[in-house]
């Protein structure tokens, strides 16, 4: 029993050592393996030091290297334009004599008692023309480059299509000389075509030259677009390189040079005078029957006294020399004469009447012919039923299809006059913008603006009334683009044509009213609209 005692206690005062033993052992080892735990830690920690090391090393590379890419590219722009647009359009045709090469509409006692006189011509009674919903695709691509302090060089590549095809034809229709044919040089870019990227425009100015407020640029110009059309465009005014949309919307090849003195009292001012060739007549020889066409040429002279924000002042004289008798690539056969316009332009706006400011614009404009005796010529008439036709024609503003005119009567020269003014409400706060636009023009009312924005015709030549109400709704947003921009347009345009030959310079206008199913005086090339309305809705991005 002692000696178990003794066991025992024994026993007890080993234990708590080999306990202790064994725990200082257990801990050894886990102090041994969080040692190499630490150590693997501080080699991943170097590691990654080592990885944040390098990426910052490529990021400071990478910024380096878009700095230096910015710094060579920073002499070229970039930028565009997508549209998104949907019309239904509606027209009415009174009734009228067609012409038509295989026509032979009689009229007996004419000029004459006892006479008989056939005419190229066929009855149409009148008729409706509509396409309930048309849909459009454009996009527009700028490339702009600053080649020497002064000397840039601006270009546009356009194109612009109807959803599901690859021509005008749906919007093209017989009714108006700026449609009919499709696009041309021109209007390439402007009216539907196909989904072909075609330059619209490119040309280079040379400005500050010899350190004097003198500048000279050449090449595809930028003539279309111009105040006021821009107003309802929603777009900015094209500053010293556009010209007047009231007398010009078409893409010119030509040239220009101003001058835009600093006079304190007439801020902005600026004058330039402008030349474009419109038709190169191509080679002419002195053999019998060959071309014997002539160059068209257009000259301007524009003046801005004023030209601020607030306001615009602007006066224009342009001159077509040697009009052709159709579209320059339709093959010209001659030129019918010359025509003068003039016009006077003036834009304001009023800043913080109500929720937003006010633009108000009004532009008067002046046409003037001054034509030869040159004929776009057909087979018109055959006296007394016979077999042998005469050829009659349409001139500059004129017609000799008649029996009782033919030889080149008539031939007077004509002037127009025409009417454009407009309103447009900007809200700051909601970016809406309301617009409302009319205009005028009379019976020889000419201009030359094939190129506008506009499907049935170019509604600033029309012969009789246009009026157009407008809604511009921005989208709201930050832009990332420099030239960030998108907005929502909602219009409506009605037209109600009084003469016949809207933008057309060939042949005698005729009232509409007059027109009928029996005078073969009044026959006409194109379908004669009395009345047309568009209904239209944009989505425009500016990028």
């Amino acid at each position: 029993m002692k000696r178990f005692v003794v066991i025992f206690i024994l026993s007890l005062l080993v234990l708590p050592a080999y306990l202790f033993a064994a725990a200082e052992g257990d801990l050894e080892q886990k102090i041994l393996d969080m040692s190499n735990q630490l150590e693997e830690m501080k080699k991943e920690l170097k590691k990654m030091k080592t990885q944040e090391s390098f990426q910052d090393k490529r990021v400071s590379a990478a910024e380096e290297k878009a700095s230096d890419v910015e710094s060579k590219w920073s002499w070229l722009t970039i930028g565009g334009e997508y549209r998104f647009r949907i019309d239904s359009l509606k027209g009415r045709v009174g009734e009228y004599m067609q012409y038509s090469p295989s026509a032979s509409y009689s009229v007996p006692n004419y000029p004459m008692p006892g006479m008989t006189t056939l005419f190229r011509s066929t009855p149409v009674e009148e008729y409706t023309a509509e396409n309930d919903s048309v849909m459009f695709n454009r996009f527009r691509l700028k490339l702009n480059a600053d080649v020497y302090e002064n000397l840039t060089v601006a270009s546009r590549l356009s194109m612009y299509k109807v959803w599901g095809h690859s021509s005008m034809s749906p919007v093209q229709g017989s009714y108006f000389a700026d449609r009919a044919m499709g696009a041309f040089d021109g209007t390439v870019g402007y009216v539907p075509q196909d989904n072909v990227l075609r330059v619209d425009y490119a040309f280079a100015t040379w400005s500050n030259i010899a350190d004097t407020p003198v500048w000279f640029s050449i090449g595809r110009r930028y003539s279309t677009q111009g105040v006021p059309t821009n107003i309802r465009q929603n777009t900015d005014k094209i500053g010293t390189a556009g010209v007047a949309g009231h007398l010009i919307d078409y893409a010119f090849d030509g040239l220009t040079i101003g001058y835009a003195p600093d006079i304190e009292a007439l801020p902005g001012a600026y004058a330039k005078f402008c030349y474009g060739r419109g038709y190169d007549s191509g080679f002419n020889t002195d053999v019998p029957g060959s071309n014997v066409t002539k160059d068209t040429d257009f000259v301007g002279l524009f003046i801005d006294p004023i030209f601020t924000d607030d306001l615009n002042i602007e006066l224009q004289v342009v001159r077509a020399n040697n009009i052709f008798d159709t579209l320059p690539d339709g093959g010209v056969s001659t030129n019918l004469g010359d025509i003068d316009n003039f016009g006077v332009y003036v834009n304001g706006r009023i800043k913080d009447i109500g929720f937003g400011d006010l633009n108000l614009f009004v532009s008067g404009a002046m046409s003037k012919t001054y034509p030869n005796e040159n004929l776009y010529e057909l087979d018109f008439f055959s006296m007394d039923g016979g077999t042998t036709w005469t050829k009659g024609g349409y001139g500059l503003l004129y017609d000799d299809g008649d029996p009782m005119q033919a030889g080149g009567q008539g031939n007077d020269g004509h002037t127009g006059s025409s009417i454009y003014a407009g309103a447009r409400y900007d809200i700051k706060k909601t970016g809406t913008k309301v617009g409302l636009e009319y205009n005028y023009g009379s019976k020889y009312w000419i201009t030359f603006a094939p190129a506008a924005d506009d499907l049935w015709t170019s509604k600033l030549g029309t012969r009789g009334s246009v009026y157009e109400g407008y809604v511009i709704q921005e989208l709201p947003g930050t832009p990332v683009s420099k030239f960030g921009k998108a907005f929502v347009r909602l219009g409506y345009q009605y037209y109600k044509f009084k003469y016949t030959g809207s933008n057309n310079w060939i042949g005698e206008p005729k009232e509409i009213d007059d027109l009928n199913t029996t005078d073969p005086a009044g026959t006409q090339m194109l379908a004669p609209l009395k009345s047309a309305q568009d209904i239209y809705l944009t989505l425009d991005i500016s990028f």
